[in-house]
């Protein structure tokens, strides 16, 4: 029994001790902690990137969907019939204004010219006789010795003489025409098509299709504004020429450029729209007929116009907003009217001033009111 209470009374005395210590741990804690407490950490402030609005002078355009036409196009055929010798120029070629593009076999037309030549030498000679003959019949008529009835054969003969060589020298141009018409030359410059006539067959005048030929420096591009456009139009053409850039399928900047020359005299009451024409220099054949392309009027110039990145923009069911740094660089939204573009800016006609900041990045992490920290970018391309 002793024994048992010496062993309680020493673990009793043990358990005391491990209090006493525990206490004097969490004291020394508590104080030290006081002495050296650290600071609360600072609240996160989201970087975003800013520009200045640009202001600048914003050419306005008028865009449509138009399509190529050429400005002459003409069906190849031949002028005299005989048989095809000689395509001298390959499908698809781009020829210029008096490049031989076919040849018909000329022996027969040679001939003819050659038969006609023959005739202006005979009837050159007979008129010649012609000639010394009435010269001598005058001498005789006024010497007495041939009658007036003589003298006027004589010089009905050399008159005679006269129109057959007049008739022989135009046979000569004729045959040299027929001659010149055997070989089937290019009107104008442009681009040959497919060949439709082999060579051998036997060409009729005006009926057998050779080729076709059509022009491609410069050509047209016709387009429809509507008659609510043709203000616009009007209005800039009293100006001055009206320039119109005609842009390819897929690209954002213009490839070509022209000026517009035409604009017809009655609106289609069916669509409301009128038919309107640019001319367009094309040297390196970029525009073919037929092609779909998109052109833009350039109709006026709109000075000190506000302009912003498009990225910057946001949408809500109020519609269109900027963010822009407000007072304490915090997070400010402004609803905004919008107008044209050019290129990555967008115009905005209200909501902003020239002197606002716009957030142009983490819009989707920052809201109205939040505090910001500004990072400056370079000021947008004008």
């Amino acid at each position: 029994m002793r024994r048992w209470k010496i062993a309680l009374g020493t673990a009793v005395a043990l358990g005391a001790i491990s209090v006493a210590s525990v206490h004097f741990l969490d004291m020394g804690n508590l104080s030290g902690g006081a002495a050296g407490a650290a600071p609360a950490p600072a609240a996160f402030v989201m970087p975003v990137p800013v520009v200045n609005v640009v202001k600048k002078t914003l050419p306005i355009y008028l865009d449509y969907a138009a399509r190529v036409e050429s400005i002459r196009s003409i069906t190849l055929q031949a002028r005299v019939p005989g048989y095809l010798q000689e395509q001298t120029a390959a499908d698809g070629s781009d020829v210029k204004q008096g490049d031989l593009l076919y040849r018909i076999a000329p022996d027969d037309y040679q001939a003819a010219l050659d038969q006609a030549k023959a005739q202006v030498q005979r009837d050159t000679a007979t008129l010649e006789y012609a000639k010394s003959n009435l010269g001598r019949g005058t001498d005789l008529a006024k010497a007495g010795y041939l009658d007036k009835d003589s003298f006027d054969q004589r010089t009905s003969n050399l008159r005679t003489a006269q129109a057959a060589l007049a008739v022989d020298q135009a046979a000569v141009r004729t045959a040299e025409l027929n001659l010149g018409y055997a070989e089937i030359k290019a009107p104008f410059s442009g681009r040959i098509g497919r060949n439709q006539a082999s060579v051998g067959t036997l060409v009729s005048v005006a009926g057998t299709v050779l080729n076709t030929l059509v022009q491609l420096d410069p050509i047209y591009v016709t387009f429809n504004p509507s008659e609510t456009d043709l203000v616009q139009i009007e209005q800039a053409k009293a100006n001055g020429p009206i320039a119109v850039d005609v842009l390819l399928p897929g690209e954002t900047q213009p490839s070509q450029k022209g000026e517009l020359t035409f604009i017809d005299n009655t609106i289609d009451h069916s669509t409301g729209t009128i038919t309107a024409r640019a001319t367009i220099g094309n040297a390196k054949f970029t525009l073919l007929p037929g092609q779909y392309v998109r052109v833009r009027l350039h109709v006026k110039e709109q000075p000190n116009t506000l302009m912003v990145p498009q990225v910057a923009l946001g949408s809500s069911q109020l519609g269109k907003y900027l963010y822009v740094i407000g007072k304490g660089n915090t997070v400010d939204q402004k609803l905004v009217s919008l107008g044209p573009t050019d290129g990555d800016l967008i115009s905005v006609t209200s909501g902003i001033s020239e002197t606002d900041q716009v957030i142009t990045g983490n819009l989707q992490k920052i809201g109205p009111g939040m505090p910001v920290s500004p990072l400056p970018q370079p000021k947008p391309a004008s």
